[in-house]
């Protein structure tokens, strides 16, 4: 099984399918993952399967880290187009997140004022005022919401502890369209946690795609990015959406008068 462990507190820069030459923040441990999701598909791997020793990064560490690549992209003359909060985990559960993108936007407007400064989240922290706070500051504040089951989350997201969609759903509307929903669609099976039997994943058909939608609609947002599997998965038997699924998802967004983006 191979998975991707980054390195912390800086890594890259990479080129996102979605996001262009994207410099990433890592706010977790550099040698394991910390999620409030354990997610199927996550190319990090299951979280008991990498237990980090280390500690997270300090606000020093990674303004310091990041002061520093900017410092060798800008000699280089290859600025990044956006700087991504990403890496082993979920960004926003850093005690600290607030103060972060605060020195992180200082440096952007200093280094490289036309790059963007992007946060990818599960939205688990997203009812904590600071990170709230914090992710109205960023450029792009996208959040995922792969479906509105609660019988499919659980399966495929796997949240550590509780998760109520419909409390996700709501703060999701507080932003006020300052938010960019990011939706993984595959198919394929996946062994039951007890019995040892396959179940489908699939959550490109109707029953999964129109409530998403009709609940994407209430939301608003500024954008949806629709994705499918581009890595080794920790879970076998998990298959890429097809281009035509998701072109067919991504039109019925844009019908819906929303910008929507589909990467295969």
């Amino acid at each position: 099984m191979s998975t991707v462990i980054y390195p912390s507190p800086i890594f890259g820069p990479v080129h996102s399918r979605r996001l262009g030459i994207s410099l990433g923040i890592n706010l977790l441990p550099a040698d394991g993952k910390v999620c409030s999701f354990n997610c199927i598909y996550c190319e990090c791997g299951f979280n008991e399967d990498h237990r980090p020793t280390r500690s997270m990064p300090t606000p020093s560490e990674v303004s310091q880290a990041l002061e520093l690549k900017l410092q060798e992209m800008t000699a280089d003359k290859q600025l990044p187009d956006v700087l991504t909060f990403a890496g082993n985990g979920e960004p926003t559960c850093h005690p600290q997140f607030a103060e972060i993108i605060n020195d992180t936007i200082r440096l952007r407007d200093q280094y490289c004022p036309k790059a963007k400064v992007c946060v990818l989240s599960n939205a688990t922290y997203i009812h904590r005022p600071q990170v709230h706070d914090a992710l109205m500051k960023v450029d792009d504040n996208i959040l995922k919401l792969d479906t509105i089951d609660p019988l499919y989350i659980n399966k495929v997201d796997r949240p550590n502890g509780t998760y109520d969609v419909n409390a996700i759903i709501e703060r999701m509307k507080a932003f006020n369209g300052h938010i960019i929903i990011q939706t993984m669609f595959m198919k394929g099976e996946m062994e039951k946690r007890s019995e040892g039997e396959m179940e489908s994943v699939d959550n490109t058909g109707e029953e999964y795609v129109a409530p998403w939608l009709e609940v994407v609609k209430q939301i608003k947002p500024q954008q949806v990015m629709i994705y499918t599997i581009d890595r080794e998965t920790p879970a076998h038997h998990l298959q890429k959406a097809s281009r035509e699924q998701l072109d067919a998802i991504r039109d019925r967004v844009i019908a819906a008068g929303i910008p929507c983006t589909a990467s295969y």
